[in-house]
């Protein structure tokens, strides 16, 4: 699975998580959408199609917040994060993925880089050096996501970056021929490179929650929250709690003296 995700830049792990587990964290989740919806009707009635920021304090309680953070530093996870971040991941974020209000919003190729204010030229060169991993979990059966593989180490095709970047008379939502459907059933874990050319494909009942790790980098973890890292006395009860740790001392040494 390691040399798969290396080589296309996402791999598909099957029945990840049991039906018992996956009802739990639903609830959570569902409690979450719920509060985040009607904070935000307006922006997710004309456009959303996902939330960040699940843990803060903003709408969990403190017992739903611990049920995330021991979901998200489970051992069986962390095997694979600590596999492809060999220098240690940490903690970035968590986004809820849904269909959009509008059935005729159409969905979008992007890199998760371009957002970031860079350069082409600098995203290119940041695609060889940075690692920033999706760990997606669908609750429900769903369309799943479509992937440009290999494009997490190699750079767009003239075609693609027409696309990705509605150039040259193409839309962002235009099929590509070098794209790979798939599918997902609830309680699957689809691991994938934030870095590389991808959309999520809408339909069905689509809400699946994302865990963001990532190199420990202060540069990248500036888009971390320390609302969002567990307190003291939660980390006292986690089991793999360097994770969060890791996240806490890389965004000191970011912060100005």
């Amino acid at each position: 699975m390691i040399n798969e995700y290396k080589s296309k830049g996402y791999v598909l792990c099957k029945n990840f998580v049991s039906t018992e587990k996956l009802k739990t964290l639903e609830t959570v989740l569902i409690s979450f959408h719920e509060a985040w919806t009607e904070a935000h009707k307006e922006f997710y009635e004309s456009q959303a199609v996902n939330s960040a920021y699940l843990t803060g304090t903003k709408y969990l309680s403190s017992d739903q917040r611990m049920t995330l953070f021991s979901f998200v530093c489970q051992e069986k996870l962390l095997q694979f994060a600590s596999a492809l971040i060999p220098e240690g991941p940490a903690f970035m974020n968590t986004q809820l993925f849904f269909n959009p209000v509008n059935p005729d919003q159409k969905n979008y190729w992007h890199r998760d880089i371009q957002y970031n204010g860079m350069s082409i030229a600098d995203q290119r060169k940041m695609i060889q050096r940075i690692n920033v991993i999706h760990f997606r979990i669908p609750l429900r059966d769903e369309p799943g996501m479509e992937f440009v593989p290999g494009s997490h180490v190699a750079w767009d095709t003239n075609k693609e970056q027409d696309v990705r970047l509605a150039n040259n008379g193409c839309a962002v939502s235009d099929d590509l021929s070098t794209g790979v459907k798939v599918p997902l059933k609830a309680g699957d874990l689809l691991i994938f490179s934030a870095n590389m050319i991808h959309r999520g494909l809408y339909g069905g009942d689509r809400l699946s929650f994302d865990i963001l790790l990532c190199d420990r980098d202060p540069d990248l973890l500036a888009f971390a929250a320390l609302d969002c890292l567990p307190d003291e006395n939660q980390i006292a009860k986690l089991a793999h709690s360097e994770l969060f740790t890791a996240t806490r001392r890389c965004m000191k040494t970011a912060e100005p003296e």
